[in-house]
């Protein structure tokens, strides 16, 4: 092997023995780490939704599609609506959920083990009702007033939906006696059959009007939405309800439906996590939350959805931040996984940084301390021998033969050229003793 070539690598290996144990500190460190904090998000998660053909049903397709681009698995989970999503956060069975403000009584546990993402949408009451069946109310066939209803077959959804407990409240709010309504509780699917075929007069469901069911219903002949005239009054005795006007002709400008505008009560439905869902997760959900909801709708104008006001339940950090602060930096420039490890590790960094840079002070040491071992090991076996030469426990000749053993050694020992001082020092001293040896005899 070239010399230079070995003096090279002997120099690569001294710094490799001497840094190489304080190298492996840190990266013990980062990935002691990265087990503990857990900075990486799972790629599965479980999203309750609602009934098919619902609002939340088509919001949670939109989101498993987004995510996707992200890595994300998003894994929809139907349910009855708003009070089974709030179940199956409750039992753990799904790690998000759209819920429905105040068709639920949030428990005192669910303050400490639900957090809010943000309200995403208003979710009017719809009440469609045939208008053969409010001919025999009013001439008009219209109906403006929940008192009107009495005797009809209504159908309130299922008690998952949370639908049959509102709608309890507003017909108690007018008086109403138990048992004025024909009450049913079928699925919104088989409840439209019903409807459409003849069986029940009144359809009631809170949705999104995103949902296909609505966009259907509000244009199939025969069916009309109720109109609310005390709106603003329900939003008042509902802190819950806010009022809301469907503009004349926003389903279908040609055919300018709805004829004309129609005052509406609705809630606001909010994306609830599960506490111990990982950060990174409803950071994420959150800031596609901002593409998904922003844009301008039938009840709301651009980029009042999705907002922080009027939660039930504590906001999330990172769902505050997605939706009221600028997207940070490091996602403007990098896949959101590389910059939610930076961002989640970037403490754990800075502590490492902060122990390494005293500890490699100690590398330059340790460094010159091997390099000049190799040299000073020989001045051990060279003081030996002088001191033999000097008590007379070795003839001439060994004494020779020895030195001449420990020059042809020192002559194969290779330093850095900032060593070579040392090293020929080193030569120079063993001719020194060399020049002591008695005459032979």
């Amino acid at each position: 092997m070239p010399h230079a070539l070995r003096s090279a690598l002997l120099t690569l290996r001294d710094l490799i023995v001497s840094a190489g144990p304080l190298a492996l500190l840190p990266v013990l460190l980062l990935v002691l780490a990265y087990w503990w904090l857990k900075p990486t998000p799972p790629q599965t998660v479980v999203l309750a939704t609602g009934p098919a053909q619902s609002a939340y049903e088509e919001f949670g397709k939109r989101y498993q599609k987004t995510l996707a681009t992200n890595g994300i698995q998003v894994r929809l989970l139907p349910s009855e609506g708003s009070l089974h999503n709030l179940q199956l956060l409750r039992e753990g069975q799904a790690d998000l959920a759209f819920v429905q403000g105040g068709t639920a009584v949030l428990e005192p546990t669910d303050h400490d083990g639900l957090r809010s993402l943000g309200s995403l949408f208003v979710e009017p009451l719809w009440l469609f009702y045939r208008a053969q069946s409010a001919y025999r109310v009013h001439p008009s066939g219209r109906l403006d007033g929940l008192h009107q209803l009495r005797g009809m077959r209504v159908n309130v959804g299922t008690a998952g939906s949370g639908v049959p407990t509102l709608m309890e409240k507003l017909v108690e709010a007018n008086r109403m006696e138990a048992g004025a309504l024909k009450i049913s509780r079928l699925e919104q699917t088989p409840a439209t059959v019903a409807f459409l075929g003849g069986e029940l007069d009144v359809l009631v469901f809170a949705s999104a009007p995103e949902s296909p069911m609505v966009q259907m219903l509000l244009q199939t002949p025969g069916v009309r939405l109720m109109d609310f005239p005390q709106h603003e009054a329900y939003g008042r005795r509902f802190p819950f309800l806010s009022p809301v006007t469907l503009p004349r002709g926003v389903v279908d400008l040609a055919g300018n439906v709805p004829a004309t505008d129609v005052r509406l009560v609705a809630s606001t439905t909010a994306l609830l996590a599960r506490e111990g869902t990982h950060p990174a997760l409803l950071q994420l959900f959150a800031q596609n939350a901002q593409a998904l909801h922003s844009g301008a709708g039938w009840f709301n104008r651009a980029r009042e959805f999705p907002n922080t006001r009027h939660s039930e339940l504590e906001i999330a950090p990172e769902a505050d931040r997605a939706i009221n602060e600028p997207v940070p930096l490091l996602q403007r420039y990098m896949p959101f996984w590389l910059a939610n490890l930076i961002e989640r590790m970037w403490i754990v960094l800075g502590i490492v940084i902060a122990i390494m840079l005293p500890l490699s002070r100690i590398v330059p040491p340790l460094y010159q301390f091997r390099v000049r071992s190799r040299v000073f090991r020989w001045y051990g076996r060279l003081r030996v021998l002088e001191e033999d030469m000097a008590l007379g426990r070795m003839p001439a000749s060994g004494l020779a033969q020895a030195l001449d053993e420990l020059e042809a050694q020192v002559s194969r020992v290779i330093v850095p050229l900032a060593y070579a001082d040392e090293l020929y020092a080193l030569r120079n001293h063993i001719q020194l003793v060399r020049k002591k040896l008695p005459p032979a005899a």
